[in-house]
């Protein structure tokens, strides 16, 4: 949002779209400095971004990373069977500085791991999973206001069953909330969102009520409290997506939004908002070129859009994509991938304090390990090159805008903006008149 200038008389706005955002490879995995990183970036305190690799390190058992803000990557800790095998979640800082992570195996009954790492690298066991609290952590912890950690295990106890809801102290004391039924929802393995109320929410790639006689169903959207209580919202299925395997993000407008693997008019994913009592609206369709089978979940950006990834698709070499997407259901696309620099996103991106992009690629890169990379996106509508003459205002403006800006304009301080006219916003020249004269006015350009 731009206040762009005041003029009397008819005017004249030209906008020109410039910059693009620039694709930038910061780490090639190569076995010994980890590979294959499945969970999502999580931003540090200290400006620098943590993250983990399933596999490689010192061990082959994954390790824990460190992207400092100038872009540099170094190895933290490695695990080592005992403190875990394989982190397939992300991590997840608590207001102590320490940072917190799940293993899908690994411990002392092979079930998977709780564990904490300080970002010195000092890496701690704090539970092992299994017997009677659920098994194979695959999805993030995220902190309840209580500040205890949430998250899910994709199976039940011993290794049976269709998933749990537990809860980790800092301390280290683990728990279970309750289990999934497959009626209710089954194998959960995306990060919980915390919503105002304090509960969470989340998906299920499978199970729900549209497909029980087969034995799993097409996932679900669910609520839980902190003390256990599970409640079923939406069941997916049919023209509404399918297999939802990324997590909720909650907007500024109180809706959650997510996207199904499968689904949509293309059968390539979807993008969906739903209401915490599960009323459920399609926004967007993937449709190849803009990506295919989004499995991260979606951040909110400052203009109260959502930046996301899916898994193939773009125009490259099918290796994924970086996108956009606005609450109205507008899919922009930011980047491709190509084998080289990174192929397979399955874990999302995350905002630096740069404002830029953050995020890793399972495969591709130099050794095919995977990669970490930054998207730098260009500052929205930059204003340039001012001019007034004979009552004609000119002006360009720069920058990554959503196919459509809107032109507003005021005639008073403080503001009450009216709509002018909507631009279909493409790289070239792009004008508006306002036939008002003789009139003092202000004008902005938003986003939409």
């Amino acid at each position: 949002m731009k206040l762009l200038a005041t003029i009397f008389g008819a005017t004249l706005l030209a906008l020109t779209a410039t910059a693009q955002p620039v694709l930038t490879t910061l780490c090639h995995f190569n076995n010994t400095n980890g590979a294959n990183p499945l969970g999502r970036l999580v931003l540090g305190k200290d400006g620098s971004l943590y993250g983990t690799t399933v596999n490689g390190g010192t061990n082959g058992d994954g390790i824990v990373f460190k992207v400092s803000p100038s872009g540099s990557v170094t190895t933290l800790a490695a695990l080592n069977g005992a403190t875990g095998i394989s982190p397939d979640a992300g991590l997840a800082q608590g207001t102590n500085g320490i940072l917190y992570g799940t293993a899908n195996s690994g411990g002392a009954n092979g079930y998977g791991t709780a564990f904490q790492v300080t970002t010195n690298g000092t890496l701690t066991l704090l539970a092992s999973f299994g017997g009677t609290n659920g098994t194979s952590p695959q999805a993030d912890w995220q902190f309840g206001n209580d500040g205890s950690l949430y998250s899910t295990t994709s199976r039940g106890i011993a290794g049976n069953g269709y998933g749990t809801v537990c809860k980790l102290t800092t301390g280290g004391a683990l728990f279970t909330l309750t289990s999934f039924t497959n009626g209710n929802g089954a194998f959960p393995n995306a990060l919980l969102a915390r919503g105002n109320d304090g509960a969470f929410y989340g998906v299920t790639p499978y199970g729900g009520r549209t497909n029980l006689n087969s034995g799993n169903g097409y996932g679900t959207i669910f609520k839980v409290t902190t003390n256990g209580v599970l409640t079923p919202l939406f069941y997916f299925g049919g023209t509404n997506g399918n297999y939802p395997n990324a997590g909720l993000a909650l907007g500024s407008d109180g809706f959650f939004y997510g996207t199904t693997e499968f689904g949509g008019s293309n059968n390539l994913g979807m993008v969906f908002k739903t209401t915490t009592n599960g009323v459920l609206t399609t926004l967007a369709s993937f449709n190849g070129n803009n990506g295919e089978y989004p499995v991260g979940a979606l951040i909110p950006s400052g203009d109260g859009a959502f930046y996301g990834s899916t898994f193939l698709g773009g125009t490259n070499d099918g290796s994924g994509t970086v996108f956009k997407v606005t609450t109205s259901g507008v899919i922009t696309l930011l980047a491709s991938f190509s084998t080289t620099n990174g192929a397979y996103p399955k874990a999302g991106v995350v905002m630096g304090n740069d404002g830029n992009l953050y995020g890793t690629t399972y495969y591709g890169g130099t050794f095919d390990d995977g990669t970490v990379f930054k998207l730098t996106l260009p500052a929205a509508l930059m204003l340039r090159n001012l001019s007034v003459s004979n009552h004609i205002f000119q002006a360009t403006v720069t920058g990554t805008a959503a196919p459509t800006v809107q032109i507003q304009f005021s005639t008073n301080l403080p503001p009450a903006w009216f709509v002018l006219t909507n631009l279909v916003f493409t790289t070239g020249t792009n004008q508006f008149t306002d036939v008002a004269t003789n009139s003092h006015r202000f004008y902005r350009a938003m986003t939409q």
